[in-house]
């Protein structure tokens, strides 16, 4: 059954029996269901073998389109936070909704797809422009993870506890002794609840440690940040001596050059990542617009190749969009599949050719699977959802 999560492209031969065939089913429908006529042009049909050839090949072209337009989606998703109302503002194809594009009177686009070329000749036209649009995406999102990656990192050193962030802006030229031939500063982070053990104890952790020379640089919710006073000589005995009792000492050289050095770095990454931010948006709206009309444009053919070699010849067929109600899926086939009765003779070798799925292995055999309906149906699925 056709998923209640998407919009379903139906075709029919164009005769006699499809005269008023879209208000007569229009009129049938569960409310509100979206229906619109579809133009199906009349291509050049090509060779049996050639039209066989694309119908297997097409559903793997389909996949790939889906996925492509699915991940523009998802990028659009994670740049807006989730934001649903964010999102609708910027899936569009051609600055107006999804919906109205395919419900709104959809046509070929003749201009940039001329009706004159071969199905073959339109599939790779398509499939190179979704390849494109694909290949710069993935580099032009790469870029921009990277930065923001960098950006990231850069801020996690300012967050997080005393034994962890970066202490540079919260240690001053005052904390430190420097240029001292015998003596240096260990800054030491300690747990809140071993603050108390720490003043009691610092002073016999190693010989050589300045006696009264403890004093409170920082605090936050979990560690307390004390500089001590200790001759260089014993510093890696005093650094295991305090791990020995859970105290961590923070390796720190004080710089004024890294201080402004690492300032300037946060500062060029905050505004790249902002600048690459908005060239991504920018980029991602644009070719969700391309590549969902592109992806159209495949499943129309997708629509034409199957009903040639099911209906066949003359290759003219109606076209139209169905937007069912998800809570009238079945109603809204039902109808479907009793109006269109009618076709169930023209149709029945193309079923019973699906029939014959044991004779074929490999990696047709799902598509051998598929539901068979006496209408050709292909759907749309709802990616912006």
């Amino acid at each position: 059954m056709p998923s209640d999560q998407s919009t379903w492209l139906i075709a029919v031969p164009q005769d006699g029996d499809s005269e008023g065939l879209l208000p007569e089913i229009t009129n049938k429908l569960p409310q509100p269901t979206g229906v619109a006529e579809l133009g199906i042009p009349s291509f050049k049909t090509g060779t049996l073998d050639s039209l066989i050839a694309l119908s297997e090949e097409l559903p793997k072209q389909d996949a790939f389109f889906t996925a492509t337009v699915a991940k523009i989606v998802d990028t659009l998703r994670n740049l807006l936070n989730n934001d649903p109302a964010k999102l609708a503002q910027h899936v569009l194809v051609n600055e107006r909704t999804v919906d109205y594009y395919v419900l709104g009177g959809w046509k070929w686009n003749e201009s940039r797809y001329g009706v004159q070329r071969s199905l073959r000749e339109m599939v790779d036209i398509l499939n190179k422009e979704m390849a494109s649009i694909d290949n710069v995406m993935k580099a032009k999102l790469n870029n921009y993870n990277l930065v923001k990656g960098s950006l990231v990192q850069m801020q996690r050193k300012k967050t997080g506890n005393l034994s962890i962030r970066s202490l540079v802006g919260l240690v001053s030229k005052e904390d430190i002794i420097q240029d001292s031939e015998y003596l240096e500063t260990c800054l030491v982070a300690v747990p809140k609840i071993l603050a108390k053990e720490w003043n009691l104890k610092y002073e016999r952790l190693t010989n050589m440690v300045v006696p009264r020379s403890s004093s409170l640089i920082a605090s936050d919710s979990e560690y307390t940040l004390f500089g001590v006073v200790v001759f260089k000589r014993v510093h890696d005995q005093f650094v295991q001596k305090c791990r020995e009792n859970k105290f961590i000492v923070r390796e720190f050289i004080y710089s004024e050059e890294q201080i402004a050095k690492e300032g300037e770095d946060l500062e060029v990454a905050d505004t790249t990542e902002k600048e690459l931010w908005t060239e991504l948006l920018r980029l991602s709206r644009t070719y969700f617009s391309e590549s969902f009309q592109i992806f159209l444009h495949l499943k129309i053919l997708r629509l034409f190749v199957e009903s040639v070699l099911r209906y066949g010849l003359p290759a003219n067929y109606v076209g139209f969009a169905i937007r069912p109600e998800p809570k009238y899926t079945k109603k809204t086939l039902s109808v479907l599949t009793n109006h269109l009765s009618y076709l169930s003779p023209r149709s029945s070798g193309r079923a019973q050719k699906h029939g014959t799925a044991d004779e074929f292995a490999g990696e047709y055999q799902s598509l051998m699977e598929q539901e068979f309906f006496d209408f050709v149906l292909y759907e749309v699925p709802w990616i912006v959802l």
